[in-house]
């Protein structure tokens, strides 16, 4: 337990998962401050800070960190095929079950779980804890989040085209590249210079970026409870729908796990796959949500990728513990032969 509690922590889930829950109980009694007509212009604050995020992500990514990951290209392939067409076609398959006009909102938003980039930090520590291929952890997170400015508004513009309204992909595509792509690639190109400054205070750099989501999570759902989207929604259907999370998640894991073996992947790739391809990011969630879902849907939207951050971080949590053991176990069964 205590060493599951340690990776927990490493993983960012208890303080900020915690925090989280607290910003949409926070919205729930306190909307008005984050409503677009409130004084403060919250929503304003964290789109900036959206930006000062991303920054700090380039500044931290060196070019020769990318270039080095290009050697393994099958392990990219299968981990972003994974990321951008498997969980969507797995969405788009059980769409049948959501009929009623609830129930389409809510395929929506678990859609829109399935087409994000898979998370950086998280994808990382766990292939570590696990023993994995670390660069090649940090190449696929990393180009994940780039391809993800592309590809998430895409699938989005093919699901929201087939309904009410007009869906402007260029405008989003637009002010995501303006949000995410320019403030990278900024970083990366001052990374020679400042890039041991933000190493040196990463630790720093992540409450930033945590305060930023929470920020982002707060505005959201102050729209969404002021407009009360989650009248219709119980405790009942909540926990339907982290058992669904929790069955995606593992339900990829395994898939992945078995393309993996047919691929003949050493372990060390197999462990980096089934990572890195069953992770879904929070913080992309969260600033395209803001410009996808501009209106008071952007908490509903937000849903179900919170859950499945949380419960994604628990399973791979125990997953990696178990793998970590197993190579000091091999060792110590040959030892005894």
């Amino acid at each position: 337990m205590r060493k599951f509690i340690d990776t927990a922590k490493k993983a960012g889930l208890d303080g900020f998962m915690l925090a989280l829950l607290s910003m949409i109980l926070l919205a729930w009694l306190w909307p008005a401050p984050g409503m677009k007509d409130s004084p403060l212009h919250l929503s304003t604050v964290s789109t900036y800070a959206v930006s000062v995020i991303f920054f700090f992500y380039g500044l931290r990514l060196s070019p020769e960190k990318l270039k080095a990951g290009l050697v393994n290209w099958r392990l990219h392939v299968m981990v972003h095929l994974s990321t951008f067409v498997l969980f969507p076609v797995l969405a788009l398959a059980f769409r049948p079950f959501f009929q009623s006009e609830e129930g389409q909102v809510m395929w929506l938003a678990i859609f829109f779980l399935t087409v994000l980039p898979s998370t950086v930090s998280s994808s990382v520590v766990m292939v570590s804890i696990a023993r994995g291929n670390i660069p090649a952890a940090i190449f696929n997170a990393s180009i994940s989040s780039l391809i993800g400015v592309f590809i998430t508004p895409l699938w989005m513009g093919l699901v929201l085209d087939s309904g009410p309204g007009h869906f402007d992909l260029l405008s989003v595509v637009g002010k995501l590249a303006m949000q995410v792509l320019f403030p990278v690639f900024a970083g990366i190109a001052l990374n020679s210079r400042w890039g041991h400054y933000a190493e040196r205070h990463k630790k720093c750099i992540r409450y930033f970026d945590q305060s930023s989501i929470l920020l982002i999570v707060y505005t959201s759902f102050c729209e969404s409870f002021g407009e009360h989207l989650f009248d219709s929604l119980g405790i009942k259907e909540i926990v339907f729908l982290g058992i669904g999370m929790l069955a995606l998640f593992f339900g990829i894991y395994f898939l992945l796990t078995f393309i993996g073996g047919l691929l003949h992947f050493n372990r060390e790739d197999k462990v980096t796959a089934v990572f890195c391809g069953s992770k879904k990011s929070l913080v992309q969630g969260a600033v395209m949500s803001k410009v996808l879902f501009a209106g008071p849907e952007a908490g509903l939207m937000l849903l179900p990728i919170m859950l499945y951050h949380a419960l994604q971080l628990i399973a791979a949590s125990i997953i990696a513990q178990r793998m970590a053991r197993e190579p000091e176990a091999a060792k110590d069964f040959v030892l005894k032969k």
